[in-house]
């Protein structure tokens, strides 16, 4: 089994691969202030859930945007499955040409999933990767990375409501049944629900008119499958990217 770990900046997203198939997926929250034991227990009990014992483990790969994280991480799949994790970054082969001006400087989730979209279903593309802040990367026909739109994430605005207001509460992310609400809650799930995917479809337009082409348009994160359903554009969900990136990464690398 491959481990894959995807560390953002809430969620922690773990996955196992045994041939090239997902067979778990585990998300826990981003902790800068545990120490690699504790990151090492929570490790331990993850896989033990899943029914993964350490023997199991052949090898593990680390896509991480938090870099308090990349060492403590490390060490704690170090010492818990005996293997050293491959971390993305400079020296890492991934086949992803990057057309930016400081391409050190794209985050590697970001690259992952561009990985696993050229690898799976070819390029061009149009991928959006909705976690903490939402990101719409660009993939040419040669499958280089042509740059990205970085927009604050749903949660961000939802939380951003609540606290810059004195009135408005917290509330869930639950899909609204109509576009203009009658009640408060309605009507803040209205405007965060509704508002990002009309602002995804407005800047799927927007991106495919500088281009100059009509691009297939593919999502993934932890809140893709709240806001995607809600588009006009047709859009591939596909909530595993990073992983599978991360997966096609240690096979190309190992």
């Amino acid at each position: 089994m491959v481990l894959t770990i995807d560390i953002g900046n809430t969620n922690m997203a773990l996955g196992g691969f045994i041939d090239g198939r997902l067979a778990f997926v585990a998300r826990v929250a981003t902790d800068t202030s545990k120490t690699e034991d504790e990151y090492a227990a929570l490790l331990s009990s993850v896989l033990a859930l899943h029914g993964v014992v350490r023997s199991d483990i052949d090898g593990a790969i680390i896509s991480s945007v938090v870099p308090a994280l990349n060492a403590v991480v490390r060490n704690a799949v170090h010492f818990i499955c005996g293997v050293e994790a491959l971390l993305v970054g400079p020296g890492v082969k991934t086949g992803v040409n990057i057309h930016c001006d400081t391409p050190s400087s794209v985050g590697s989730d970001l690259i992952c999933a561009c990985v696993a979209v050229h690898h799976t279903y070819g390029s061009p593309a149009l991928i959006i990767d909705m976690g903490t802040a939402t990101k719409m990367m660009v993939l040419s026909n040669k499958g280089t990375f042509d740059g990205v739109s970085i927009i604050p994430g749903v949660r961000m605005g939802l939380r951003a409501l609540s606290e810059e207001t004195a009135q408005l509460p917290q509330v869930s992310l639950d899909p609204p049944t109509a576009a203009v609400g009658k009640n408060t809650v309605d009507a803040m799930r209205s405007g965060v629900i509704f508002g990002h995917a009309a602002m995804l479809d407005g800047m799927i337009d927007r991106i495919c008119d500088e281009v100059g082409a009509t691009l297939p348009v593919y999502a993934t994160g932890g809140l893709a499958h709240l806001i995607v359903p809600h588009c006009k554009h047709s859009i591939t969900l596909d909530e595993h990217l990073v992983l599978q990136g991360l997966r096609v990464l240690y096979e190309k690398n190992h």
